[in-house]
């Protein structure tokens, strides 16, 4: 029987496998015809799960077209002696008469199931322990079990017997001090071990990128190698120095920005605009005609937090934008839009044009912004967009000095820069590389190259003491 090395890439947005025989590296399929999968987990009122893309498709279809009924939490109960009439006007029996307590509105009544992705971006916050799903407290580590489960079966269908593998981790995750590393690999290891993962081994992601890029590159001239991994949740950093066919860490870093940041920035951008934001808002008083701004920052965080967008189906956000149409005059067809986002829970779609969108700004200067549900077409000239991030990529070149700091090096002392990760395609933030690192930038399978990494480590045998 053929060994193999075994790597796991749970990521916030997606996440991948891959398995490595001493030559070649292979990705497991995850999904019926993809090899990466949506880090995502529904559950419904039943509390089975679903994961990946099914989980995702059974979140649209159950809160499409829904209304939202929310009806009151029962918080307590008080109970009181109460005497009841005997015969003839006598005392009778005293029973005892029990009243709920109710609470503000807070409990969905028509929600058919929960859906969780980005949940890695939680492990390292002691405040989040459990989770409500159906008047059951769910620990973190319930909820992503599944899938981790479902990745450990599919790579057993493809190459056997699995107990253990190198996982890939953030160098830092989110969190408020250096307890929520601790914590986070702590939870993520019970998860795994849940999922069948007995043997672990904790390998940085953007350290798994380059060991990728130096299997794939023997021959790449050069001893030090800075590794950008911009992924959906977090940016990570590593400075590697080659020592023959091996390697030491020079220095790592990371801060917490990812893709799923700059989705939202441009969300905020160029939908808020067409959805109502700063329109103005008329309607009858008593004795004469009121006009204000219509009180669109309540939408705003729900129609960004996409898996939460369908909350917004209740009369209390609804109404007014109903009233708002009726009213017509200029700015009717942004409502329009607004109650059709909201009636037909199109903010992941619209999340998904918007990848489209800022994949296309890749290769091209302009692109468009298409969302026919809504009747809406917006172009975007890569400047713009580059505009509008303009603050998230200050801060991607703050932490990139960071790291050469760090290092205890100069930007000249970098031989080979390597940039990973979905975001490192945007050409902004190659730009930023390519001016501190002249001619030393490649790139190096941004969306898999941590799964391969981590088989290979796996093979190899490799660690790493943080």
């Amino acid at each position: 029987m053929t060994q193999h090395g075994i790597g796991i890439d749970f990521g916030t947005s997606n996440s991948a496998a891959a398995v490595f025989d001493g030559e070649n590296v292979r990705l497991v399929q995850l999904e019926t015809a993809d090899a990466i999968i949506p880090s995502a987990t529904y559950i419904d009122r039943a509390l089975t799960s679903k994961t990946g893309q099914t989980a995702v498709d059974q979140y649209i279809a159950d809160n499409t077209g829904r209304t939202v009924e929310m009806v009151p939490e029962v918080i307590g109960e008080t109970s009181q002696f109460v005497e009841g009439a005997g015969d003839g006007g006598g005392p009778g029996e005293v029973e005892t008469a029990t009243e709920k307590i109710y609470g503000a509105a807070v409990t969905d009544s028509s929600l058919q199931g929960r859906l969780f992705r980005g949940t890695k971006r939680l492990l390292g916050d002691e405040d989040v322990r459990r989770l409500m799903v159906f008047d059951h407290p769910f620990r973190l580590v319930a909820l992503i079990t599944p899938l981790l489960l479902r990745i450990r079966q599919s790579i057993e269908a493809d190459v056997g017997s699995v107990r253990g593998a190198n996982l890939g981790y953030p160098v830092n995750f989110e969190g408020r001090d250096a307890f929520s590393n601790q914590l986070a690999l702590s939870r993520l290891g019970e998860a795994f071990g849940y999922a069948g993962v007995k043997e672990q081994h904790f390998y940085p992601e953007p350290i798994a990128a380059a060991v990728s890029f130096l299997h794939s590159n023997a021959d790449a001239q050069g001893e030090t190698l800075l590794c950008l991994d911009f992924g959906g949740g977090t940016l990570d950093f590593c400075v590697l120095r080659r020592e023959g066919k091996n390697f030491s860490v020079v220095a790592t870093h990371g801060i917490g920005l990812g893709g799923d940041h700059l989705d939202q920035i441009l969300f905020r951008e160029l939908l808020f605009p067409e959805l109502g934001k700063g329109e103005v808002w008329r309607r009858r008083g008593f004795d004469r005609e009121i006009e204000t701004r219509f009180p669109f920052e309540e939408f705003e965080d729900l129609l960004v937090n996409w898996a939460v967008t369908y909350t917004l189906n209740q009369n209390r956000y609804t109404t007014p934008v109903l009233e708002r149409i009726a009213t017509g005059g200029s700015g009717t067809q942004k409502f329009e839009r607004l109650r059709d986002v909201i009636q037909h829970n199109l903010s992941y779609l619209i999340f998904a044009r918007i990848k489209t969108l800022k994949a296309d700004l890749s290769t091209q200067s302009m692109a468009t912004l298409d969302v026919p549900e809504i009747d809406l077409q917006i172009d975007l000239t890569r400047h713009d967009f580059e505009q509008m991030i303009a603050r998230p990529l200050q801060r991607v070149a703050e932490a990139l000095d960071e790291t050469v700091r760090k290092a205890g090096l100069h930007h000249d002392d970098i031989d080979i820069v390597l940039g990973t990760g979905g975001s490192s395609l945007i050409p902004a933030v190659k730009g930023l590389l390519e001016d501190r690192f002249a001619g030393r930038v490649v790139e190096h399978d941004p969306f898999t190259s941590v799964a391969a990494g981590l088989a290979i480590a796996n093979y190899r045998g490799l660690r790493f003491e943080g």
